[in-house]
């Protein structure tokens, strides 16, 4: 998820320097009410994404024939070109797309996947979306049940593609790298990074990262899920990298791949099965010193849902309890959950005070502030709208329906769809929706 406070500075920036001199930007082809890019399917949830590469815009979607899409445009063009994908989803909201370019400016595009085949484009020509070809396999191994794939770069800023093999409960995370010479893709490392299997047991990572940290180390964190069901999640835990080959603890204890739960040094906190832990729900953060800090929620002592705080002192996790709510959100099952409690990465504000920022159900929403030292509430704010309110009214007129938006580069994309359904198929058809771009 991203950061609510940095995107509102996106939204809001009007001007910006160069050099020292205070530019005014150009002005879009895009008009106040939008630019539609095509109608899409709104009977459940799902990601899309857009990038800017090459002087142009791109946008991936599922149309409302269900059909993977590809929009581009000149960024001074308000005309769309097409491409559509051999690719089809159905009804699960795990299946979004996500897509960059390489070095060379080749789109690489990946998506519509849980525990699936390898689903996986790219094109022929730098920026050119008529050149996307299907590539059926990267490795060639560990391809057959694919869930969350995520492109990244290192430190050299070369493309990396990461994902789990495997379901939830069983299953493990591996990383290839890409060969812009050869165009071809290898293992970054020849086993897993994460692995949830073992002789006697199975489980798998959920898990938030690799962050490029302000110390400039890699930093990731997960919790193990025993089964699909989410309340079967438990054991918060960390590893470090400066290369995202060679891992170790936070003490700095070399760690051999896979890592598996019997490495007990990388335990953050050890909240059991059932104890609160929601892997939506922990989020990477820095303090002022540049200490990675984990926001988090999980249950009390007395079963109600809570926010913590983690970070490292003195050789040890300290695990901080920044609220006191009286309310229990008890989540449970398989597939897709709506999130009760949202929250966002802590961070820094200055002063000596870190921002902390939530959703609850039942408490509303708003900025905790944090006293960077003791670790203890000191003030609170309402929460900042990072997309003007009136974005967020849907407008479709069919009942039920919520706004989806995708925020990057300035831009504002907006969709409606129904709410999460745990995957499972709707018992109603429902119209298309528009999908319309907004610059911000």
């Amino acid at each position: 998820m991203k950061n609510r406070i940095l995107i509102s500075t996106i939204l809001f920036l009007t001007m910006w320097c160069a050099n020292g001199v205070a530019k005014t930007p150009k002005q879009s082809v895009i008009k106040p009410s939008g630019l539609e890019v095509g109608e899409v399917v709104s009977s459940f949830p799902v990601g899309f994404d857009m990038m800017i590469a090459g002087k142009k815009q791109f946008v991936a979607f599922y149309d409302a024939k269900r059909q993977m899409t590809v929009a581009a445009r000149r960024i001074n063009s308000d005309k769309w070109e097409y491409r559509k994908l051999d690719s089809f989803v159905g009804w699960d909201s795990h299946n979004y797309i996500t897509m960059t370019t390489d070095n060379e400016g080749y789109i690489h595009l990946s998506g519509n996947m849980h525990n699936d085949t390898l689903v996986y484009f790219r094109s022929e020509k730098p920026y050119d979306i008529q050149s996307l070809k299907r590539i059926k396999t990267m490795t060639g191994d560990d391809e057959y049940r694919v869930t969350y794939p995520t492109f990244m770069r290192d430190r050299e800023n070369r493309l990396i593609f990461h994902y789990r093999s495997g379901g939830s409960g069983d299953g493990y995370e591996l990383y290839n790298i890409y060969d812009q010479k050869t165009r071809t893709w290898k293992r970054l490392i020849n086993e897993a990074l994460i692995n949830g299997r073992s002789a006697d047991n199975t489980m798998s990572a959920y898990m938030s990262g690799p962050v490029l940290g302000p110390d400039g180390v890699f930093h990731l964190i997960w919790v193990w899920r025993n089964t699909g069901d989410c309340s079967s999640n438990h054991t918060l835990s960390y590893a470090k990298s400066p290369d995202l080959i060679h891992w170790e603890s936070i003490r700095g204890e070399k760690v051999e791949l896979p890592i598996t739960l019997n490495d007990s040094v990388l335990y953050v906190d050890p909240t059991p099965v059932k104890g609160g832990l929601f892997n939506p729900g922990i989020k990477i953060g820095f303090d002022s010193q540049k200490r990675i800090i984990i926001g988090y929620h999980k249950f009390d002592r007395n079963g109600n849902n809570q926010l913590y705080i983690a970070r490292f002192e003195n050789n040890d996790w300290r695990l901080a309890q920044i609220t006191d709510w009286k309310h229990r959100w008890y989540f449970s099952g398989y597939g897709s959950m709506p999130a009760n409690i949202w929250i966002a990465a802590p961070h820094v504000i200055g002063d000596g005070k870190l921002a902390f920022e939530y959703k609850h159900y039942k408490e509303g929403n708003g900025i905790l502030l944090i006293d960077e030292n003791t670790l203890k509430i000191v003030g609170q704010q309402p929460s900042k709208e990072a997309i003007p309110a009136h974005f967020l009214k849907p407008t479709s007129g069919y009942p039920n329906m919520q706004v989806k938006t995708l925020v990057k580069n300035g831009y504002l994309l907006r969709w409606e769809t129904l709410s999460v359904n745990q995957d499972r198929k709707p018992t109603e058809d429902t119209p298309p929706t528009k999908l319309v771009l907004y610059k911000l």
